[in-house]
């Protein structure tokens, strides 16, 4: 692979990066299913599937660890709901959750920031 594929490969993975994050902000849809709303796991998965452009397309078995590290670390709350017969695990963001998304909101935008710059001079 040439570096100017090479580029932009990078620089398409890097869009698809900043499209994520965007629906992570305050205001988006996903940051208030996530942190306002108690979501089922697969509601999770699919909306990160569906802000990637399919990039994220992340198996059960990918997302059920993280929720649990996190719910151990104290940045997610989870209960147990009944529905359609079922129950079924709902998940949310606490305080420290939502403060934690912000900083690494901010890093993954400097970050980005900083890529786009050394691309430019390619």
């Amino acid at each position: 692979m040439s570096d100017r594929q090479l580029a932009r490969k990078l620089r398409k993975q890097l869009r698809r990066g900043e499209r994520l994050l965007k629906g992570t902000d305050p205001g988006s849809d996903l940051h208030h299913r996530v942190s306002h709303r108690l979501t089922q796991l697969r509601a999770i998965i699919e909306e990160l599937r569906k802000r990637s452009d399919d990039v994220f397309d992340l198996p059960e078995g990918t997302i059920y660890p993280a929720l649990h590290r996190m719910e151990r670390s104290g940045m997610v709350t989870s209960r147990w709901t009944e529905g359609a017969g079922r129950r079924r695990r709902v998940y949310q963001l606490s305080n420290l959750g939502r403060e934690k998304l912000g900083e690494k909101q901010a890093e993954w935008q400097a970050f980005t920031r900083s890529v786009r710059l050394v691309l430019k001079g390619a």
